[in-house]
């Protein structure tokens, strides 16, 4: 993990690799360094979240381009449109992705995205 996730405290990885796979846990919409959402809503918070996996993944000799695929929690599923509009900008390859409803969300995000990428050759 990073000095400014282990600064955060938090009881977990930022990733972890095993083989040439990269398990990035899952990010929610904060400003590097804090637990402050990106304002704005939902769309703000997922392009947050995907920089904040961008981040992560380069850290790991990767990048959003190697992921294979992500798991998706949304506060509301209503919003699952907005979500889209950011991720097909981020994610033009397309990797497999799941999506759940939840009845609440750490820090109180509307969104958390965890994905799974190539680290190796």
């Amino acid at each position: 993990s990073s000095p400014a996730h282990e600064a955060l405290g938090l009881p977990f990885s930022e990733a972890a690799r095993v083989g040439d796979l990269l398990y990035v846990s899952g990010q929610i919409g904060n400003l590097p360094g804090s637990l402050e959402l990106a304002p704005g809503g939902i769309q703000a918070e997922t392009q947050q979240a995907l920089d904040n996996i961008a981040a992560i993944l380069a850290r790991h000799g990767s990048s959003l381009d190697r992921v294979a695929k992500c798991t998706v929690l949304l506060l509301d599923m209503a919003e699952w449109p907005a979500l889209n509009e950011i991720w097909v900008r981020t994610f033009p390859n397309k990797p497999a992705r799941s999506a759940l409803g939840s009845t609440g969300l750490a820090k109180g995000a509307r969104v958390e995205i965890e994905c799974i990428a190539a680290a190796g050759d």
